[in-house]
């Protein structure tokens, strides 16, 4: 399956794109050949239990799923797999969390929090990689849609020396931008918890969005 681990819709702040929107686009895109079987809302600082997508999701053949970037003191991480035991312990909108406590709650409830566009200049995790403890993540994201010029080669550079696995996400904020950077799984996947399943299989990897055709 190919999914779209990074987007964001309306519900956050700096989002102009509704999840109908992506939907519609996303029908674009098969009509022209492209495969995209799903896409995962990061919205940013917040994860919201009483949305569901299920419906919608059935209804158009897409699969949507819900995780969320959050702002950490060594970056910003996708979280998937959240529950209501990991809201307990962390504050979704606290711009400082412990990046280190982040990935211990989540590895200690079955969820997996995976740096964001870790090559960004300033606030990507390859500035904080080698001040902290994080010899538990073995996954960043490597393909990110939003990319200013040299932040894909810094990227490229992280992963190679620290052996990293690498996922892909559009970081779309607009409609037009789902799907340039995706991440093709072994297997099927309709739950958030069957994509942690995936992601900690390390079947994977990132292509683009020409790769699918």
């Amino acid at each position: 399956m190919i999914f779209d681990l990074h987007t964001h819709s309306t519900l956050s702040d700096d989002s102009r794109a509704s999840v109908e929107q992506y939907i519609k686009w996303i029908t674009v895109l098969r009509r022209k050949g492209y495969n995209i079987d799903g896409f995962v809302l990061t919205e940013h600082r917040q994860f919201n239990f009483d949305i569901d997508y299920t419906q919608i999701s059935k209804d158009n053949n897409v699969t949507i799923l819900k995780g969320a970037e959050l702002d950490t003191d060594s970056g910003h991480f996708l979280v998937y797999g959240i529950t209501e035991e990991i809201a307990k312990h962390i504050k979704f909108n606290d711009v400082n969390m412990s990046a280190t406590n982040l990935i211990d709650v989540c590895l200690s409830n079955g969820a997996i929090a995976v740096p964001a566009h870790p090559g960004r200049f300033g606030i990507g995790f390859i500035e904080y990689v080698d001040k902290g403890n994080f010899e538990s993540i073995n996954i960043v994201e490597h393909l990110n849609g939003s990319y200013r010029p040299g932040e894909q080669d810094r990227t490229e550079k992280l992963i190679s020396d620290k052996g990293y696995l690498g996922i892909g996400g559009s970081d779309a904020h607009m409609v037009s931008a789902i799907g340039t950077c995706l991440t093709k799984f072994d297997h099927d996947i309709t739950t958030e918890k069957e994509l942690v399943k995936a992601l900690t299989s390390k079947k994977f990897k990132s292509i683009k969005l020409e790769d699918t055709k």
